[in-house]
């Protein structure tokens, strides 16, 4: 099972997410997206999931929290205890045994992150 994750400011728009998503690799196979849960009723994510015919899997912080990324933010790190939320709603989402398949990537207007995990679902 695939999964896009993201992270995002609270006034991210759907082309952002749409773009940081095409730099990961595009939704192409993707079964869900995920974020941190306090985020996954944000409309422009919403459209995406509509827009890519997906779920959203909203992942507690506290689960973030203890997950190892691949890359790092200070800022991330400080507010969720992850390096990246995209990358570790990924792989949360993705199940047991998950990997990256595609690290963070970053929107040209650095309001939308995106990685893709893969795994053995939920």
């Amino acid at each position: 099972m695939k999964v896009a994750g993201l992270g995002f400011r609270r006034d991210v728009t759907l082309a952002s997410l749409r773009e940081a998503l095409l730099a990961a690799g595009g939704p192409e196979g993707i079964a869900a997206v995920a974020t941190v849960g306090d985020k996954a009723d944000t409309a422009a994510l919403k459209q995406l999931a509509r827009e890519c015919g997906v779920p959203i899997r909203a992942v507690p912080i506290e689960i973030l929290a203890g997950i190892d990324t691949l890359t790092q933010s200070e800022l991330v790190a400080q507010k969720f205890g992850t390096g990246s939320v995209a990358e570790a709603a990924a792989l949360a989402a993705a199940g047991p045994g998950a990997r990256l398949i595609a690290t963070r990537v970053v929107s040209q207007d650095r309001t939308a992150t995106a990685a893709i995990a893969e795994g053995d679902g939920p």
